[in-house]
């Protein structure tokens, strides 16, 4: 398993967890939006390594825009759940491209 899947894995996990409603705010608002710095920095990496094992990088991307635009309520939810399943699409493509060349 590449480092880039397992970050994309990781990523999309958190942001599906982040995507619950009441619980994603919850978390984000109690901890003083922290969650979403900790999460821009996680998409960074991803997005470098991405990058560096030359796969695709959309998610990583969404992911991005999600920790930048999420403290707007409704908004933010939408942008959890968009960033979740990009993220998620994305490491099971890898994975394909892996069992294909593999």
């Amino acid at each position: 398993m590449s480092t880039a899947r397992i970050m994309k894995w990781i990523c999309g996990g958190l942001e599906g967890i982040l995507a619950i409603p009441v619980l994603g705010g919850l978390i984000v608002v109690m901890n003083s939006y922290i969650p979403l710095v900790v999460m821009l920095v996680l998409h960074i990496i991803t997005l470098i390594i991405s990058i560096q094992a030359q796969v695709n990088k959309y998610g990583s991307i969404m992911g991005i825009i999600t920790s930048c635009l999420a403290w707007i309520p409704i908004l933010g939810w939408f942008l959890h759940v968009l960033a979740a399943i990009l993220l998620m699409i994305d490491a099971v493509k890898d994975d394909r491209k892996t069992v294909e060349i593999g």
